[in-house]
């Protein structure tokens, strides 16, 4: 080591040399970078100029023609804010309901024969209520000679020592039907009158409605049957009685034959069943936890399989039918009501139901036809500006409710947006139509 100049020296290491070394080399950089070439001037100028940046309210404004406007048929409609029903779909099933099958059989024994000139009736014939479609006879030839079996004379005198008691027993029958009857209007008024005043409950009226219904058909049961024994004649020469029309109790179609025409029957012998199928009970099974969430004093709307959005609906009618649920799938059963008097609802057929909601909020709302698609699945409006001016905004929709839009957001209420031509205005700004 040696002293020059007062200061010590002394030899580098390996480390510090490189140290040096990094420390010329960024100098060298940080020279060479600040140096601008001769003669090239630095422009200020952006690379790329946007005069109409895209945002998401304002994606694109674009203006028509007024003859173009005419052509295109446009109009617009203002957003409006109101409550509206809301459905939720389930899938039901057409039943018949309480009722609807009635099975004729032989009051007496004796001999089936044609009602009419019609040589025989068939399964799946449509009848009118007290159409003819057996006749039948007593068991004796042309010359009233018996031709029934021991067992059916037994039956037959039976039948004769029977009838007035059977007759009588039909009209005692009738006048406890009516007074059944009328117990249970008087239970549907009163809890008409309580439900109105607030000091009844809904469950209350539905049973004294069902109790009404029920006693309805029970006595008008009671004055078919006492009608039937009443028409029963015997012939006080032959004792047998004369030849008894088998009628149809209820308009319908012929469901199930057990007899033909020529055919001899026993007194209570099955004959046909009468399908009535005018009137049909939609049964709907439900998730018991989603019970709250419905109206059950709403009609449902009714539609077919492949009409999910329910265009050709028709309504159906809540009705009191017997509690039923099935306990593996945590289901309750809901029944109504629908008219069927084209036939096209079949018993065991499937069915989409929709049934009414208790949400109703207030939200935006708009015509379906408003709404135009995106190839993403954005859904969009088309905001009027006037005179000819039209931008596209953005909206989320809810549901739809009877081709109205339901928001979650979207312009604010009174904004008149394009109901009609939103489609074509679509296909102007992205240059697919003219």
């Amino acid at each position: 080591m040696d002293i020059r100049k007062g200061r010590v020296a002394r030899s580098l290491g390996p480390r510090e040399v490189a140290a040096v070394v990094s420390l010329l080399m960024v100098g060298i950089v940080t020279v060479g970078c600040d140096r601008k070439p001769t003669g090239v001037s630095v422009s200020a100028t952006p690379a790329a100029v946007v005069p109409n940046p895209p945002k998401e309210n304002l994606l694109n404004t674009f203006e028509l023609t007024a003859e173009a406007e005419v052509r295109l048929g446009v109009s617009a409609t203002a957003v409006e804010k109101r409550a509206l029903q809301r459905f939720r779909m389930y899938g039901g099933e057409i039943t018949l309901p309480t009722g609807g099958s009635i099975v004729v059989s032989a009051p007496l024994a004796g001999f089936l024969q044609p009602a009419s000139a019609s040589p025989r009736t068939f399964v799946g014939e449509t009848v009118r209520r007290g159409q003819p479609i057996f006749q039948l006879v007593p068991g004796v030839d042309e010359k009233q000679q018996s031709i029934l079996s021991p067992v059916d004379r037994l039956n037959l005198e039976m039948a004769r020592a029977n009838l007035a008691q059977s007759r009588n027993d039909a009209e005692a029958q009738v006048e406890q039907t009516d007074e059944s009857l009328k117990a249970a209007k008087i239970e549907l008024d009163r809890a008409q009158r309580l439900e109105s005043d607030g000091a009844g409950t809904v469950a209350n009226l539905d049973r004294a409605k069902a109790a009404y219904a029920l006693a309805q058909k029970s006595h008008a049961a009671a004055l078919r049957r006492r009608e039937i024994w009443n028409r029963i004649q015997l012939d006080e020469k032959t004792g047998y009685f004369r030849p008894l029309n088998i009628e149809a109790p209820q308009d319908g179609i012929i469901r199930v034959l057990h007899a033909v025409a020529g055919e001899g029957v026993s007194a209570g012998a099955v004959l046909f069943e009468v399908l009535n199928t005018q009137s049909v009970w939609v049964k709907v099974p439900v998730y018991a936890g989603e019970i709250g969430e419905l109206r059950l004093d709403q009609p449902a709307r009714l539609s077919s399989l492949d009409d999910r959005a329910g265009r050709t609906a028709q309504l159906a009618q809540p009705v009191s039918a017997p509690p039923t649920a099935q306990a593996l799938a945590s289901t309750v059963d809901l029944y109504y009501e629908v008219e069927n008097r084209n036939g096209e609802l079949r018993p065991g057929q499937k069915v989409n139901v929709n049934l009414p909601l208790n949400d109703e909020f207030e939200s935006l709302v708009i015509p379906w036809s408003a709404l135009v698609t995106d190839i993403n699945g954005g859904t969009w409006v088309y905001e009027s500006l006037g005179d000819h001016r039209f931008t596209r905004r953005r909206v989320q929709v809810k549901y739809v409710v009877d081709g109205t839009a339901v928001l979650a957001n979207g312009p604010a209420v009174g904004t008149q947006v394009v109901s009609t031509g939103a489609a074509e205005l679509f296909g102007t700004e992205f240059f697919v139509t003219k």
